[in-house]
């Protein structure tokens, strides 16, 4: 029973210590992000005025099966103020359903208004978006390439303000931050914008600083042609496409500029299996993309420390599998203290992980002025919203776990994208809507079982008399329990 007993304490400190060496890792990032912030006007931005300057670009669109956002859309690109004669639009609809016509019409309408604009529809879809990005390319007249993905409707003077950074020749991509307008919809959406506040702020700018590599997120941003071309094209072996070419052209030497004061706005998912997809995806690919880029990392001139937040990067999915562990070890872990005799004291070391994380967060949703929002507000908000937001996380992880288990044993699966629904106010829905997932997956039954698991977690705490993981097992139980829950209420029952 002793040795048991010792298995689980060694698992779940092996977990907690992969979580804590993250966490100070992301500290770090935090580090260089205060360091930027203390020697850098952030506010300020290049701009061209002067048409006659403004190089010929090339607008992607790659869009599949988005019939409630796509006309938005290609309305809000052709409201561009950059000259008609210096851009063309490049509609890449891959779609199966009504969006294939709704991309027609509007196409149409901006041709005979003078755009140069066109459809370039695939009844293939091999390699999925890059795949559709790699055959947008042979059409494509520009010597830069700004991609959005359908949920987008960047500001108007977005090419204006991106396109003079590329004055430098170093340069290969220009990055915007993702804005969200619908964060205020539900208490998914202002989670949602919680966690990639952290990312386009203190990641982002973090590692940009630290001279660290950073990353393309997909859309909202502009390509140097050359770039692409230069490191390899777009490749569709992992489902994270962006950060693989982002690493790829950054170990060839271009230099990715992130604009973390110039917001794209951008829809976030409203309904939970749309966010699953969304998260499988990122979580999958970014373990594909681990898998493929690590040893040409390793291999690279870059420094160590470099090489260390370049690991941290490629690897970050994996912290849903730790945080997994974590929890399904921390149950049987309150009887094997009590048959060790061990205190929990023995892990207090490791809330350095926590107070990393707040500090973290509350920078990136508190300090960075991304609204315009009374800061005691804010304050209070993130202290209402932090433990949701952990607890969520937490019940996310077994979905995650899969996910990121999938990538680095190199089983392959299709992209599947984030369905959205043109949500922007607490007046729209997305119920009876298309594109709602029908049927209960196994892995919400387990989620739902994982709750009941905590349950019993806390029950035998009280049982014990060890109250120490009475908060942790409550996070988990709300977390896995609220999931499962959202998960089979989101639902489109026929």
């Amino acid at each position: 029973m002793s040795i048991v007993a010792y298995i689980v304490v060694a698992g779940y400190t092996i977990a907690l210590t992969y979580i804590t060496v993250y966490c100070v890792l992301q500290f770090h990032l935090l580090f260089y992000y205060k360091k930027h912030h203390w020697t850098n006007d952030t506010n300020s931005f290049l701009h061209e005025e002067k048409d006659e300057k403004l190089p010929f670009v090339t607008i992607q669109l790659p869009i599949f099966n988005e019939m409630y956002v796509v006309d938005r859309l290609i309305d809000n690109i052709a409201a561009f103020d950059y000259p008609k004669d210096r851009y063309e639009i490049h509609v890449l609809d891959d779609s199966t359903d009504d969006t294939l016509e709704i991309s027609r019409k509007k196409v149409e309408e901006y041709k005979a208004k003078g755009y140069q604009i066109e459809l370039l529809h695939r009844t293939d879809r091999t390699g999925f978006k890059a795949g559709a990005l790699k055959e947008g390319m042979k059409r494509a007249k520009g010597d830069f390439i700004a991609i959005f993905d359908a949920d987008f409707l960047p500001r108007k003077d977005f090419l204006r303000t991106t396109i003079p950074y590329f004055e430098n020749e170093k340069v290969g991509v220009v990055q915007t931050r993702w804005e969200h307008i619908n964060q205020d919809y539900s208490m998914l959406t202002r989670l949602q914008a919680l966690q990639l506040n952290v990312h386009f702020t203190v990641e982002q700018t973090g590692r940009k600083s630290g001279n660290c590599l950073l990353q393309f997120n997909g859309t909202a941003g502009v390509w140097r042609r050359e770039t692409i071309e230069n490191s390899g094209g777009w490749e569709a072996d992992t489902l994270t496409e962006d950060l693989d070419l982002s690493y790829r052209a950054q170990l060839k030497g271009w230099e990715i500029v992130y604009l973390e004061k110039f917001g794209s706005p951008a829809e976030l998912p409203a309904e939970m299996n749309g966010l699953k997809s969304q998260q499988f995806r990122w979580m999958k690919g970014g373990a594909e993309t681990a898998r493929k880029m690590l040893p040409t990392v390793w291999s690279s001139n870059l420094n160590f420390t470099q090489k260390m937040h370049a690991t941290l990067h490629l690897m970050s999915s994996a912290i849903f599998v730790f945080v997994f562990l974590a929890g399904v070890f921390s149950v049987p872990l309150l009887f094997a203290l009590n048959t060790l005799g061990y205190d929990t004291q023995m892990f207090a070391l490791f809330l350095a992980g926590l107070v990393s994380v707040v500090a973290i967060y509350f920078t990136a949703n508190v300090d960075a002025e991304l609204k315009p929002e009374k800061y005691i507000r804010k304050v209070f908000k993130f202290i209402f919203l932090f433990p949701i937001f952990l607890s969520l996380s937490m019940g996310l992880s077994l979905h995650n776990t899969i996910a990121v288990l999938q990538g680095y044993i190199g089983k392959k699966s299709p992209f599947v994208r984030t369905p959205k629904f043109n949500i922007q106010n607490i007046k729209d829905s997305f119920n009876k809507q298309h594109y709602l997932a029908v049927k209960i997956s196994w892995t919400t039954i387990f989620e739902g079982l994982l709750a009941v698991y905590f349950l019993f977690g806390i029950v035998a705490g009280i049982y014990l008399q060890n109250m120490s993981f009475m908060f942790f097992h409550t996070l988990l139980m709300f977390g896995y329990g609220t999931i499962c829950y959202y998960s089979i209420r989101h639902l489109r029952f026929k």
